[in-house]
């Protein structure tokens, strides 16, 4: 079978001007870093302001008379908590209660929008045509239509707030609105992927690169400088913030309760949901897992995604995401350990090379989030 062809962002011939690495990413071509570096990058997110083209991400649209009962059968979260102009953290989940990916649910006044992980996006949607049975909905995939650009940094409320008639200054976390920023024609929410404040944008493909020249320029007439961000900040930014990464924090053989949100589960929001036998019983017997974050003690040694980790001399889990990062300024990480276990303090090793490095169990996050709340 061929595989598809590698996707470009409507941002492409930007970051190839801005010198950007390039590299393969959820079927898109997408910048890992620019010439300033990694560092650089997560550094102006943790004290300033940076922009990331994150249009890589899927959307799905549900429109109909049933498009709520729907999507609270096929999410974990309760969409009945929410208005229109409000928007949470949920996941589609198997019957057993694992992740199939996890996402943002939008509500508007006459439809849902789910933003799902690009390298999740074609299985995401199979498991949305498979479950709508009869419900009266209509399901548009509107990726390619749709550009996404992540505002970040403690900075982000500032200059939006010159380029927008929406008030973004009372906007409160997890809440959006429709309006124009720089006079493209946008809604604009107050969320991230970072742990610092900040604020997504999406507006049509075609108006991205206008809007992205408007958020960048607007750092040079008096406000504050713009940093363009790649992939490998957002990664960094996202770790210390412990924020999950599907594929590696997440997958398939793991439920909510085990991944330490448990509190995006509402058993009781009065409608079943895939998941919820599985979840019930979990909840009832407890979890045998549950995921950590360490620091690795060793100078100079660096955990990475799937090396392995023992506790007492035996091998018990790999590394689920790991590297280092710059607020920390040593090597981070996640991991599954046995709940007993599973509280700071414990003492891991981790397999780099073949050489077994000690590390600490710590608490998540490991840099305190700074959302609006």
């Amino acid at each position: 079978m061929t595989a598809p062809p590698v996707k470009q962002t409507p941002l492409h011939a930007i970051h190839v001007d801005l010198g950007a690495k390039l590299v393969p990413f959820g079927g898109y071509t997408m910048p890992v870093s620019y010439p300033s570096g990694i560092a650089a990058e997560h550094r102006a997110v943790r004290e300033g302001v940076g922009l990331f083209d994150v249009s890589h991400m899927g959307e799905f649209e549900v429109t109909g008379p049933d498009r709520n009962a729907f999507v609270q059968r096929v999410t974990c979260n309760d969409v009945g908590a929410l208005g229109p102009g409000q928007a949470q953290y949920s996941a589609l989940l198997t019957e057993r209660g694992t992740f199939i990916d996890d996402l943002l649910v939008y509500r508007f006044a006459d439809k849902v929008m789910l933003v799902v992980n690009a390298s999740n996006l074609h299985k995401d949607w199979e498991h949305l045509v498979d479950h709508k049975g009869g419900a009266n909905v209509r399901l548009r995939d509107i990726s390619d239509d749709v550009a996404l650009l992540a505002l970040q940094g403690p900075k982000a409320e500032a200059l939006l707030a010159g380029l927008t008639s929406i008030d973004v200054r009372t906007m409160p976390y997890y809440h959006f609105a429709e309006g124009t920023v720089a006079g493209v024609e946008c809604f604009v929410s107050r969320t991230g992927y970072t742990g610092e404040d900040g604020f997504e944008m999406y507006c049509r493909s075609a108006e991205a690169v206008t809007l992205w020249h408007a958020v960048v320029g607007s750092g040079g007439s008096g406000g504050p400088r713009v940093t363009p961000c790649g992939l490998g900040a957002r990664d960094t930014l996202r770790l210390e913030a412990g924020l999950l990464l599907y594929g590696n924090d997440i997958d398939d053989r793991v439920t909510p309760y085990e991944a330490g949100v448990g509190f995006i589960v509402k058993l009781d929001k009065g409608a079943p949901f895939i998941g919820l036998d599985a979840l019930k019983r979990q909840r009832l017997d407890g979890v045998k897992q549950r995921l950590v974050g360490f620091r690795v003690t060793q100078p100079k040694a660096v955990a990475r995604h799937g090396y392995d980790v023992y506790l007492d001399g035996r091998k018990v889990a790999a590394v689920g995401s790991g590297t280092v990062t710059p607020t920390i300024n040593a090597a981070i990480g996640t991991t599954y350990l046995p709940v007993e276990h599973a509280r700071p303090g414990t003492r891991i090793e981790v397999d780099i090379r073949g050489t077994r490095a000690p590390a600490e169990v710590g608490k998540m996050p490991f840099v305190p989030h700074r959302t609006r709340r």
